[in-house]
């Protein structure tokens, strides 16, 4: 059980850690090698000064709801995470973790939303005349997709996870 207890810390943390990645980094969608657009920003790479110059995203109601839904998502995996290190000193023996378990699959499911939402609405939340053919997913809308499974099944890991001692 103390196995299956460091392995659920560790699974949280590390996903915890992918979503803030795929929350703040800069790279959800790239049109090319000098020009990349995330949940924030667009940004171009500047050849002469070797900077990338980024400006704000143009904000649509599809961005905005994947923006909230990906902030949702580190909230209650954050709340999960806490609420856990609580319950380990102050559950009583045998008791089961639901509360954390349940926050921990909230923020999958957010994490799911706003991912679907890119996927299908991007035309509308990238707002460029460009063709999207010629861009490509980025890493972060990557990393945000493989939090989904990982959040999913940590909070089916602390649904089943009960204290012993």
């Amino acid at each position: 059980m103390v196995f299956l207890l460091i392995f659920v810390t560790v699974l949280h943390l590390v996903t915890l850690a992918m979503l803030l990645v795929a929350t703040l980094e800069k790279s959800w969608w790239i049109w090319d090698d000098l020009e990349i657009t995330d949940l924030w920003y667009n940004c171009f790479h500047d050849n002469a000064t070797q900077t990338w110059m980024c400006a704000a995203t143009n904000e649509s109601d599809w961005l905005q709801s994947v923006q909230a839904l990906m902030v949702l998502s580190v909230v209650f995996s954050s709340i999960s995470f806490l609420v856990f290190l609580g319950q380990l000193f102050t559950i009583t023996k045998g008791g089961l973790f639901y509360f954390t378990g349940l926050c921990q699959a909230f923020a999958g499911f957010t994490t799911f939303a706003a991912c679907l939402i890119f996927t299908f609405h991007r035309k509308e939340i990238l707002s460029d005349s460009r063709d999207l053919s010629k861009g490509r997913f980025g890493y972060c809308f990557i990393l945000a997709w493989l939090c989904v499974p990982l959040l999913l099944v940590s909070g089916v890991l602390y649904v089943h996870l009960r204290k012993k001692q």
